[in-house]
């Protein structure tokens, strides 16, 4: 598979595969747990399937399931009918917000019910929660998406969110994932836009990464750079079949999110899909009022970190058109100012992580750099 991937990817990043130096010399060196789900099912009525999953992995006792009112009635009460009926006994806690607040609730809650697994039903914040609520828990997890917005469904890093601010905590991977393609396609497309934006930008993700290993000699892994890369070709190549209500397209975003989720477990960072253009995103979410969807934010972000690589920013630009991704701050309903200044702040999000950004742009680098792109007039 990743034989042919140079191909695929016309020549996007044929330079790390053509030095034999540019490989994983570094990483192997010190021994690597890849943690992965045992089993990732899609498909039309997936969720049903809830019980007998349990079965097999023997955690068909007492589960907690960790979701959000709206997620509830969308499938949270369908998988809890589901369970009861085949004698698992299940609690639920309807989460407001994904603080550390809210893990310390569900682990007193879990505590009391000795739980041996729980069940995180929704479209981020019930899935992050369940994440990392788990982990400290030491119990495992299933990811239950209900919208297919980010790779975090898969991903071992949870979002964790206080006082306007968003923090990116390692927690552990699902043990396994559940994807009901038809609960998927009728949630709101802009959810299912979101997700396509944020493996999108794994483009330039793995071009930071790149750079990083070349200047500051840092770990890197060519087979999860290629499993980055090859579900952002998915989306890029596919875009033309994406559409709003489809079970196909709800099935194909699914695949691409999944093989970047363990993209990054084979990594062991959250480096093939975060890079400059994350650290764009984590400013914007601290410093707007209203943030706009995750993969939107990304997604621009990473229009203009593709500029700075010196890369055809523009075809990846059609890409997001086609598919119905915001291109520009007016359409994502950023102002100007604000994206000047998340593109200022970003390298100092993490100072640690090298990135295309260097330790800053100027002022006028930045407004430069929106421009020429169209991200701001």
């Amino acid at each position: 598979m990743f034989a042919d991937f140079t191909h695929i990817s016309e020549g996007f990043h044929e330079s790390f595969r053509e030095d034999p130096t540019f490989n994983e010399s570094e990483s192997v060196k010190n021994v690597q747990e890849i943690l992965l789900p045992s089993r990732v099912i899609t498909g039309k009525d997936a969720i049903d399937y809830v019980p007998e999953i349990l079965k097999k992995l023997k955690l068909d006792k007492t589960v907690y399931i960790i979701t959000g009112n709206k997620t509830y009635d969308i499938a949270g009460k369908r998988v809890c009918e589901n369970l009861e009926k085949n004698n698992i006994s299940c609690g639920v806690y309807r989460a407001n917000e994904a603080s550390m607040e809210e893990i310390e609730k569900i682990l007193k809650r879990i505590d009391t019910e000795k739980t041996c697994c729980l069940l995180g039903i929704g479209s981020g914040k019930s899935i992050d929660l369940a994440k990392l609520a788990s982990t400290k828990a030491e119990i495992p997890f299933l990811s239950i998406p209900t919208a297919a917005s980010h790779d975090g469904i898969i991903s071992a890093r949870a979002s964790i969110h206080s006082e306007k601010e968003s923090k990116s905590i390692q927690a552990q991977s699902p043990i396994a994932v559940v994807a009901d393609t038809e609960i998927i396609a009728n949630a709101p497309y802009e959810l299912l836009a979101a997700g396509c934006g944020d493996v999108i930008s794994n483009y330039t993700s793995v071009l930071d990464w790149e750079l990083a290993s070349r200047l500051h000699n840092e770990p890197f892994s060519t087979v999860a750079a290629s499993m980055s890369l090859m579900s952002a070709e998915l989306i890029r190549k596919s875009a033309g079949f994406i559409r709003p209500g489809l079970e196909s397209s709800a099935r194909l975003v699914i695949q691409a999110l999944v093989t970047s989720g363990i993209a990054m477990s084979f990594a062991g960072t959250s480096r093939p899909a975060s890079g400059a253009e994350h650290m764009f995103s984590h400013v914007l979410d601290k410093i707007l009022e209203k943030p706009a969807h995750h993969g939107f934010q990304c997604a621009l972000g990473s229009i203009v970190m593709l500029y700075l690589h010196g890369r055809d920013w523009t075809k990846y630009r059609d890409t997001m058109t086609q598919i119905g991704i915001p291109t520009t701050a007016k359409e994502i309903g950023i102002d100007d100012d604000k994206i000047i200044e998340a593109l200022i702040k970003a390298p100092h999000i993490r100072p640690e992580r090298y990135t295309i950004l260097g330790k800053g742009l100027t002022e006028s680098a930045a407004i430069k750099a929106a421009k020429v792109t169209g991200i701001i007039e």
